[in-house]
Parts: structure tokens; sequence; C-alpha cells
């Protein structure tokens, strides 16, 4: 009696070993599949819109169609996992967190990307902010933030102004010392354009401390050592380029003097300190 175990006969199929199977992806984390999801919630959006608009009660049905696919869409993978934030910087995030309203494992379709973006744009330091989607599971954040241009003084009272001459804050105003007070009701509307002037003589412009803006019409600034410098209403650049020339050539600013007067084209009206005279006069006078 012969024994046939394990002999292969000729309809036999070999049997592959050695070969690892391939990982199986879920398939909610496929691009194809998102996309396809993507279709799928849509219709079925569309087909319940559509037997609510044919049956007449299309208001309050089609609001209930809209939220059962949006709980359906979170279901399978549409709900946020990640925000992200560009262009940040004085902003503050716990600040940003509470305007944004939203936090991790939200529905990402039920977010109203607009009420989102006012919100964010009424915050102090931001200027303009756009909210996008990026599916199926961020929120991307970018917001323009305002640039701080000089401080504002008015009725004894302070602001940080930005370029349009916009408040940004009134509290907290310490760490922005070094930038120029200007002073008058209507200052901040003409800042800009007087730090653009300044700003092309820059070894004068460390010099400023103050700008008063006078009679609605021209400038008088009050520079390091107290001294005041009064602009003329016209051609305030071309006399500011003359005072460099003057400071670079006889030292001007280095003199016991009170004020210098630009009003005048092709003139530079010097007024002297009169304090050091009186402590000429009273030499015993108590300091």
């Amino acid at each position: 009696m012969s024994v046939k175990k394990g002999k292969m006969t000729e309809n036999a199929k070999p049997t592959r070993v050695g070969r690892p199977r391939r990982t199986a992806v879920p398939l909610w984390r496929r691009r194809s599949a998102c996309a396809l999801a993507l279709v799928l919630i849509a219709g079925g959006l569309g087909s319940g819109i559509w037997w609510a608009w044919s049956q007449n009660t299309f208001g309050k049905l089609a609001e209930a169609a809209k939220w059962q696919t949006i709980a359906l869409s979170a279901k399978i993978g549409f709900q946020v996992n990640e925000i992200l934030v560009v262009g940040r910087r004085e902003t503050a995030a716990g600040v940003l967190r509470k305007a944004i309203r939203l936090s991790r494992g939200a529905p990402i379709l039920a977010f109203d990307l607009n009420a989102a973006r006012d919100r964010v744009e009424k915050l102090p330091w931001v200027s303009r902010a756009t909210v996008e989607r990026m599916l199926p599971d961020t929120i991307l954040i970018s917001i323009e933030e305002r640039r701080p241009l000089a401080i504002w003084q008015h009725n004894g009272k302070f602001a940080l102004i930005d370029e349009q001459g916009d408040v940004i804050l009134r509290v907290g105003l310490d760490r922005f010392n070094d930038l120029v007070v200007v002073v008058g009701a209507n200052a901040p509307a003409e800042a800009a354009r007087l730090l653009a002037t300044l700003n092309t003589q820059p070894k004068l412009l460390r010099l400023v401390k103050a700008a008063v803006w006078v009679g609605g019409r021209r400038w008088n600034l009050r520079l390091t050592g107290d001294i005041d410098v009064r602009l003329p209403e016209g051609n305030a650049a071309e006399a500011w380029t003359r005072l460099a020339e003057y400071e670079r050539t006889h030292r001007v600013l280095e003199r016991d003097i009170e004020v210098l007067d630009l009003r005048i084209p092709d003139r530079l009206i010097v007024r002297k300190s009169t304090s050091r005279k009186s402590e000429q006069k009273d030499p015993g006078r108590e300091t």
C-alpha cells in the first residue's frame, strides 16, 4: 500500500510564502475617500433640501437636514483637529482663542468662518484677518496686525496709535516710551506724514521727544534738552533737512538755545536760553 500524503497533483496551486501583507489604511484617511464623502454629503444635503421644498416645509426640515449632514461628516473625520495661526505677534494667544470660539473635535463644517473673522478683526491689535477651512480637519487663521506709530496725548490722556491714526491701546503703554508723543485733537490724522518727514533725517529723529499740532496747520517739535523747533506750514521736509545741515556744519543743537524757528525760508531764527542768564545774575541761588 503506497502512501500519497503530501503529494501535489497537477491541478494543485502552489502556496505563496515569505511576502508580507500590505497594511490596511483606514478608509476615512484616504484623500479619495474624503472627496467621495464630501460628494455623498453634498448629495444627501441636496436631496434633503429638495424633499423639504416639495413638502412645503423647507425652512425647518432644511435646517434639520443640514445639521444631520454635519453630524454625519464629523463621524467620518471632518472635525477640527488643528488650528493654525499665521501673523500673530502682539495679540495674546488666550485672547485670540476666546475670539475664535472653537475647540478640537468640533464639526469643521459647522464652524462659521465669517463670524469668526469678524470677532478676530475686533481685537485691538488686528487690522485684517482671514479664516479658512483646510479639509478634513484644520482651520487656518491669518492675521495682519497694526503697526504702532506714536503716542497720542490729548486732554491729559495717552493712547497708542497706528499708521492710520487709529487708537490701538489706552493702557499698558510703558513699553512704547521710545515712540514720539504727538499732541493735539487732530494730531493722529497728521502723525504719519510727520513721521515720514522726520525719518528723512534719522540722527535728528532720535532727538525728537514730542510734536505739537499747532492751529491745525503746522508742527512744533520738542527735542532732547528742551529745545523747541518750529516747522513751517508748507515745505516742512525742506526745513527739516535745512536743520540737519545746520547741525552738521554749526552744531546748533549743542549751544545754549531755547527755540529754533524754521518758518522763514532760508533762515534760522535762534532764541537763546534764559535759564543760564538768570543763574549768572543770581549765583547764590540754591539749585
